[in-house]
């Protein structure tokens, strides 16, 4: 088989790259480790930036999104007993985020590339990558026992941190930046109303929590917890009191519970390699970089990822411009690590590291600090609701 683009994984970013692609008449074939029912039974997040939110409209799958979504204009940070409100719309000149879950967003990609007729392929078994630094790169992988060859131009890695693209990389062309943080998230999802209309992070003496959701009647919550802690460590009860302890106490007053749907323990880690690309092969989202979910970025820098590559590569085929594709990675690297940097600044102030009470002191100052100013406000403003994307050009 030929094709122009090569599209490894069909997570949101891949789909989105494929689909992207695809309305301007560049062949892409997406090739996925796991089926299509494993891909969407994935629990992520839902906090999409007004530049993810353009880009599903640019690629024609944004008309769900747009019925059923929910726009924030804001968002509170609670620490010391009190709720402080970071009013978005008014500290970024309009910029909202809106909420809306990520196994819809893939869903909504699945079914506009299912409609549109274009090749992809599911549960594809030794999936290796060939000569990506070549003019002539490839993608080999086994499908109900039929071994295929993908000729192509270019590859895109759009297949997670565990994926086989950045795998694929000689450790000595690579470079690996990372933290790993010495905690986790619980989250819990319920079929109940959220406690508040808008996300609440939490700062308490016993560790971090986060009140979001998916929609009006399906509630989204999670605790910090011990790396040592097992899911069956924590019953629906357990949670909800430990919830309602770690919020202000009109929050946790007018919090309603009930059974968990869905209970897991996720780790947090910061991770950045570098560089993205290599020959005609480029890292998208999780493959080149991680972020603690604390700041709302993690799917939106991928979709960035996405509408830098996509524009080189659409720029490269219908104006030849060769000359951008070698830029691939400088532009992505620079808005990437000013991602790292805000969900690792929200990931130090809100969670819990130590029993230093110096350290917890320190935190309430610095949230105290950023919420008594217009300044402060606005900093924490800009970068949630997401960066400018840089023009390719």
């Amino acid at each position: 088989m030929k094709t122009q683009v090569a599209i490894i994984g069909a997570g949101p970013s891949g789909l989105l790259l494929g689909r992207l692609l695809e309305l301007q008449g560049i062949a892409n074939i997406v090739i996925e480790a796991k089926s299509p029912d494993y891909v969407l039974s994935r629990i992520r997040a839902g906090v999409l930036e007004q530049g993810t939110q353009t880009l599903l409209r640019e690629a024609k799958v944004g008309e769900r999104m747009d019925r059923e979504g929910h726009v924030h204009d804001g968002f509170a940070l609670s620490f010391l007993g009190r709720l402080e409100r970071i009013d978005l719309h008014a500290l970024t000149g309009g910029k909202t985020v809106m909420v809306y879950g990520q196994t819809e967003v893939t869903k909504d990609l699945m079914d506009a590339r299912a409609q549109s007729g274009s090749l992809s392929f599911y549960s594809a078994d030794d999936v290796a990558l060939h000569d990506f630094h070549s003019d002539h790169p490839s993608v080999s992988f086994t499908s109900n026992g039929q071994k295929h060859i993908v000729e192509c131009d270019y590859i895109a890695g759009c297949d997670g941190f565990h994926g086989v693209s950045r795998k694929s990389v000689p450790p000595e062309s690579i470079r690996l930046f990372e933290r790993v943080y010495p905690f986790g998230w619980l989250g819990i999802l319920s079929r109940t109303p959220p406690v508040s209309h808008e996300l609440i992070y939490a700062n308490h003496e016993r560790g971090f929590a986060l009140c979001s959701m998916r929609s009006s009647m399906l509630s989204r919550y999670y605790v910090q917890c011990s790396l040592d802690d097992k899911v069956d460590d924590w019953s629906d009860q357990r949670f909800w009191d430990e919830l309602r302890t770690r919020l202000p106490e009109d929050a946790a007053a007018s919090l309603i519970t009930g059974p968990s749907i869905e209970k897991s323990i996720a780790p947090l880690r910061s991770f950045v390699a570098e560089p993205m690309q290599f020959g005609r092969m480029f890292l998208v989202g999780d493959a080149a970089h991680i972020v603690p979910p604390t700041g709302a970025k993690g799917l939106n820098l991928a979709a960035s990822d996405v509408y830098t590559l996509y524009n080189i590569l659409r720029l490269r085929y219908q104006q030849n411009r060769l000359d951008l594709v070698a830029k691939y990675s400088e532009i992505c690297l620079r808005r990437i690590w000013k991602a790292e940097r805000f969900s690792w600044w929200m990931t130090s102030i809100l969670h819990k590291f130590s029993d230093d009470p110096f350290n917890q002191r320190i935190q309430e100052a610095e949230l105290d600090y950023y919420t008594s100013s217009l300044a402060g406000k606005t900093t924490i403003a800009e970068n949630y609701v997401g960066l400018p994307y840089e023009a390719v050009e």
